[in-house]
Formats: C-alpha cells, sequence, structure tokens
C-alpha cells in the first residue's frame, strides 16, 4: 500500500498533510511513529479511572496529532470528546469516546497494512 492508499483508507487529508510536513518520507516516518504515541492509552486509562482532567490532556493532545498527521476521522471524532472534557468535566457521555477509539483503531490497521 503507498501512503496515498493509507489516507484514502483512512479518509485523510494526504495533500493537506503534505503541505504540513515538508515531504512524503517524514510524513512515512511520523505515520509509521502514531502506534507508539501514547495519548490514546492515556486517554483510555484516564477515562477509565474517571481522571477527567488527564483524560482532557489526553484527548486535546490525541487531536492535536490527528490533525498534524491528516487523520481526520480521529481528529473530528476527538473535537467533541475534548469539548466535553475541557477544564476537567466528567464525561457524561461515554457514547463521545466509542468513534474516537473505533477510528484510532482503523488507524493501526491500516498503518499494518502500509507495514506489510
Amino acid at each position: 500500500m503507498t501512503l496515498k492508499e493509507f489516507y484514502e483508507q483512512i479518509d485523510g487529508s494526504y495533500e493537506d498533510t503534505l503541505h504540513r510536513l515538508p515531504s512524503e518520507a517524514l510524513v512515512h516516518r511520523f505515520v509509521l511513529k502514531y502506534p507508539a504515541d501514547p495519548s490514546f492509552a492515556q486517554l483510555r486509562e484516564a477515562v477509565a479511572a474517571a481522571d477527567w482532567e488527564s483524560a482532557f490532556r489526553a484527548a486535546h493532545t490525541l487531536k492535536g496529532v490527528a490533525q498534524n498527521l491528516g487523520f481526520d476521522r480521529l481528529y473530528a471524532a476527538s473535537v467533541p470528546l475534548t469539548e466535553a472534557l475541557r477544564g476537567g468535566q466528567p464525561l457524561e457521555n461515554i457514547a463521545l469516546f466509542e468513534p474516537v477509539e473505533a477510528a484510532h483503531k482503523e488507524i493501526l490497521s491500516a498503518i499494518d497494512e502500509l507495514n506489510a
């Protein structure tokens, strides 16, 4: 799978990402580093522990990573979750976490294919 096909598979912004990062090689390198990014695991753990300040920080970080890497679906799912947690507010609608988790898993699966 090419990097462009990867972005098509995840409904991401290949062209926009290339405008933010100076080369396809750099984009590829950062995409391959995404699975090691701790933001999603921190978010999941903070939500499970009802640690809303940590959950906000993790959601906000994940949203930024998603935006920078052109992971549009993950970014779009992260925005309402981040806003619901802003100011350390308790997450009253756990359903906001589900699309974030689904998009994260989709990206990980597509990265596995990109590596194959």
